[in-house]
């Protein structure tokens, strides 16, 4: 497969529209297909969960449920409501009237909710009956790869509507470096990507809006939008982006039902990733090319440092999204390809290692102090100024940089990961 074959495949699989935090949704879909294979919705399921999947459903409102919070919230969402083939936009379009059956569900204990133990940070398993049928549907590794469908005891490669399993693994990403996606972004035909990126602005600028026109949670990016308006924050560009992107963090934690489009699995990723470069692209007047060419290299770079990482970690993704976005803010100011590698390099040495506890309100707070950080590492970059190897973790090529990072959130936060979730299910 050509490098620009590879590069339209992962975006396919990685800019994803998905409603609600994605990990609630991914059990939704688990338990919209599990009805689908038994036929009706089934009378009892149990529920095998990963530790960061937990971690990652515990606090959030699912969409168009009324407010209901939580794993049995989006199991019941899914089991009685759910369209699987829409996948990460499952309970997108839900009949509302029936949501007294999903809470009666749930108040009857038909959800139970299991801890499975292993090494995969993503992993769902659903075991469903109705009536003398059983049945189970098995993710793993990202959100919508069900990876095992048995139903009465027989493994099964398809059901009735002739969906297949696919324990495929992604597009290859190891040949993805920051010097390939910097030329990629300058030379890339846009009639390529064009749609794609203008769905990415159209969803993600829309949620945005909604969170600054009305109050989710605790309203980060309203509150800085507010502090910006009363003299506390300055009124400027850079309080305007993180105002912006954390107003849709707002929305989507606490319920919204816009669409976002994601980026590595994560609407927060997704939206961290873009929305900083569209509001500077917009308010310097930028072309829409030029935001395209930004876009797919914020994407990329995030997706890049994320395949080191993996999909779910202690690591918090604002980091690595932020870092994309401080790149393609580098890129749209005309910097060299040595000043992205360098505000990449300055963002990563300041707040790498951000401790991810779960989707919840204090992402939005997160995902502010990352862009600060990283369009601090865009001016630092921009003046020729860089942290090297003698800086801590820092190594002598971005690349290496970037390895020696995600090695951190994959292997050195692994401890951290097992705390993090003992505490929360502690409280």
């Amino acid at each position: 497969m050509e490098v620009i074959e590879k590069v339209l495949s992962i975006l396919e699989e990685e800019l994803v529209p998905a409603e609600g935090c994605t990990e609630p949704i991914a059990i939704a879909y688990a338990a919209a297909k599990l009805t689908n294979i038994l036929g009706n919705v089934p009378e009892k399921i149990d529920t095998y969960l990963s530790g960061n999947i937990v971690k990652n459903v515990k606090s959030v409102k699912i969409p168009n449920s009324d407010g209901m919070v939580g794993i049995e919230a989006s199991t019941a969402m899914g089991a009685i409501l759910g369209d699987s083939s829409k996948e990460l936009m499952v309970i997108a379009h839900v009949d509302k009237s029936r949501l007294p059956e999903v809470k009666k569900y749930i108040e009857d204990k038909k959800v139970n909710v299991f801890l499975n133990e292993g090494d995969i940070k993503l992993y769902i398993r659903l075991e469903g009956t109705y009536g003398n049928d059983t049945a189970t549907v098995e993710i793993q590794h990202y959100h919508t790869n069900i990876t095992k469908i048995i139903k009465n005891g027989v493994e099964i490669k398809g059901c009735s509507c002739d969906e297949v399993c696919s324990g495929d693994v992604m597009t290859d990403r190891t040949f993805l470096s920051v010097e390939l996606i910097y030329n990629l972004a300058k030379t890339i035909d846009l009639s390529l990507i064009e749609a794609t990126f203008q769905k990415v602005i159209d969803y993600n600028s829309a949620i945005a809006n909604e969170g600054l026109t009305n109050t989710y949670g605790i309203a980060i990016g309203k509150t800085i939008k507010e502090g910006m308006e009363e003299g506390v924050y300055g009124n400027d560009l850079r309080n305007k982006m993180a105002s912006f992107t954390s107003a849709g963090s707002d929305a989507r934690i606490k319920g919204c039902s816009l669409p976002v489009i994601t980026t590595s699995g994560s609407g927060n990723q997704g939206m961290t990733a873009s929305l900083p470069t569209i509001v500077y692209a917009k308010d310097k007047g930028l072309t829409e090319d030029e935001m395209y060419r930004a876009l797919i290299l914020a994407s990329l770079v995030t997706i890049h440092q994320k395949t080191f990482i993996g999909r779910l970690s202690a690591y918090c993704g604002a980091v690595s999204a932020a870092c994309g976005s401080g790149a393609a803010l580098t890129y749209m100011k005309g910097g060299t390809l040595e000043q992205i590698e360098n505000t990449i390099t300055n963002t990563l040495a300041n707040i790498a290692g951000i401790v991810c506890d779960g989707a919840k309100a204090s992402c939005a707070a997160k995902i502010a102090s990352s862009l600060d950080a990283a369009i601090m590492g865009h001016y630092l970059a921009m003046r020729g100024v860089a942290f090297d190897e003698k800086c801590g973790m820092v190594q002598s090529t971005i690349e290496q940089t970037i390895e020696a990072y995600g090695r951190l959130g994959r292997e050195g936060m692994k401890q951290t990961d097992i705390e993090v979730l003992n505490i929360m299910l502690e409280k």
